[in-house]
């Protein structure tokens, strides 16, 4: 296979590892593939989106996801390291408001499948990071929802040494008890 897939503790949400061929010049590896996605992952989506943000330590992006048109996303770092989290908000999942968290960063090349119907979010560890995501629908402004980064119910565990730097409708997002979700 093109790429190592793990499962997480949210089987829907994967770990890609792809293969990456390094010499003293450097290394090469092909970042997407879509015939090699189908055959690893066993999902067929098309990506219709590439989205690119640099952020500070300490800076926390999410949870988002879109109400309507809800977004499978494709992310990666590929300058720093952050802490990657996801939450499942299938109400008719047996692992609704469960998170999974994961540590991405330049080094490894990973990539995370986000599938539609979680919210997404990071927090940078490094100086910097700079995040990619393939998004599998277009950016709706007016279905975005952000959901608190820091409700109990969640569970998440944040570093405790950094002081997340957020955007007002992050640090204002409803708690799970209180979010639209998904059916």
């Amino acid at each position: 296979m093109p790429y190592t897939v793990t499962p997480t503790a949210l089987p829907e949400v994967m770990i890609l590892e792809p293969k990456v061929f390094g010499d003293a010049r450097g290394f090469f590896f092909e970042s997407f593939n879509q015939r090699d996605f189908v055959a690893s992952t066993g999902i067929d989506v098309t990506f219709v989106q590439d989205n690119h943000s640099r952020s500070s330590r300490g800076v926390l992006r999410g949870l988002h996801y879109q109400i309507q048109h809800p977004q499978g996303k494709l992310v990666r770092v590929v300058s720093g390291t952050v802490l990657d989290v996801v939450v499942d908000l299938r109400r008719s999942s047996p692992r609704f408001g469960q998170s999974v968290t994961t540590r991405l960063d330049a080094e490894k090349h990973q990539q995370l499948w986000v599938p539609p119907g979680f919210a997404h979010g990071f927090l940078v560890l490094s100086e910097t990071a700079d995040f990619l995501y393939k998004t599998t629908d277009y950016w709706y402004p007016t279905h975005e929802r952000s959901l608190r980064w820091s409700d109990p119910a969640l569970g998440i565990a944040w570093p405790a040494d950094i002081q997340p730097q957020l955007a007002a409708k992050d640090a204002d997002a409803p708690l799970l008890a209180d979010a639209e979700v998904f059916a």
